[in-house]
């Protein structure tokens, strides 16, 4: 995710400075047009505004502490992951000791959708802080929404995810409906995409799942099950009924299970065929009406 926000902010005209531990995306980084920094000091340096992409609050921990201690002025940070609200808050309150705004400010899209730039921005915190951030906010997403408090980008980002989780799954469980009803599957994408059954999920995902391309992984099975867990929390917290969405839960939990941890998400599709077995023999030639017996 960070290094396609990355690339399509040097298309847009900014020059992009990065860190990332991962040598990999360093080298993305510079291919793209960037320019790759030895640590976060370095980059709080060069930069007013800073987008943070992390994995987990102990990262984000680390790197607000790296933050700090690089002295800046009037710095801006975006935080777009997916991290518990708690966590945010409290570097929140540390950052701000320093001088430095944190905006919390999640996004809505897969990896694939972050290179295309087909992303939303859940933005929250300091009004003007975000205004500020509007012309970088444009340069990797396709909108921005402004959605109040801090806090309250992670509350909306939960609410989107929790339907992700289940319109994943209904989209495994429509194709595989229609293959094993004699559909071809590539066909049934194409026509309920563009019809009233469609998402955004079975756009997205229905494709990979027709190809069986999940190895190529836009969001990890095993990254997902943290979203799925933060989804869980806020459900119990707001005590809102989700049968629905607990519905999911165990489907993600197979694939975990059946190995496929490091794939993407699409892989809902293969827990499903594993559940239900082979596809029954072609109901199509099963269905044709035998020929009538014609008397001369």
């Amino acid at each position: 995710m960070g290094s396609a926000m990355a690339a399509n902010l040097v298309k847009a005209g900014f020059e992009v400075f990065g860190f990332d531990p991962v040598a990999s995306a360093r080298t993305k980084l510079k291919k793209a047009g960037g320019q790759s920094c030895a640590n976060v000091q370095a980059v709080a340096r060069q930069c007013r505004h800073i987008v943070l992409s992390l994995p987990s609050e102990s990262a984000l921990e680390q790197v607000c502490a790296e933050l700090i201690a690089a002295k800046p002025k009037n710095l801006l940070v975006a935080e777009t992951s997916t991290l518990p609200e708690p966590a945010k808050n409290r570097v929140r309150a540390l950052l701000l000791k320093h001088g430095i705004c944190l905006l919390d400010c999640p996004l809505s899209g897969t990896g694939a959708q972050a290179v295309t730039r087909d992303l939303a921005v859940y933005a929250s915190g300091d009004r003007k802080g975000i205004e500020d951030f509007a012309s970088v906010f444009e340069g990797f997403a396709r909108v921005r929404y402004d959605v109040g408090a801090f806090g309250n980008g992670m509350r909306m980002k939960l609410v989107a995810n929790l339907l992700v989780a289940i319109h994943n799954v209904s989209t495994a469980e429509a194709i595989l409906m229609g293959v094993r009803s004699g559909l071809d599957a590539a066909m049934v994408v194409k026509v309920v995409a563009d019809g009233a059954g469609g998402s955004r999920m079975f756009q997205v995902r229905g494709p990979t799942m027709v190809d069986r391309s999940w190895g190529e992984a836009t969001m990890k099975v095993s990254t997902w099950q943290k979203d799925m867990r933060l989804i869980n929390d806020a459900l119990q917290h707001t005590d809102t009924p989700a049968p629905l969405f607990s519905a999911t839960l165990p489907i993600y939990n197979a694939a975990m299970a059946l190995g496929h941890g490091m794939d993407d998400t699409a892989a809902v599709y293969a827990v499903l065929e594993r559940l239900i077995g082979p596809p029954p023999p072609d109901r199509a030639r099963a269905s044709r009406p035998r020929p009538r017996k014609v008397s001369v």
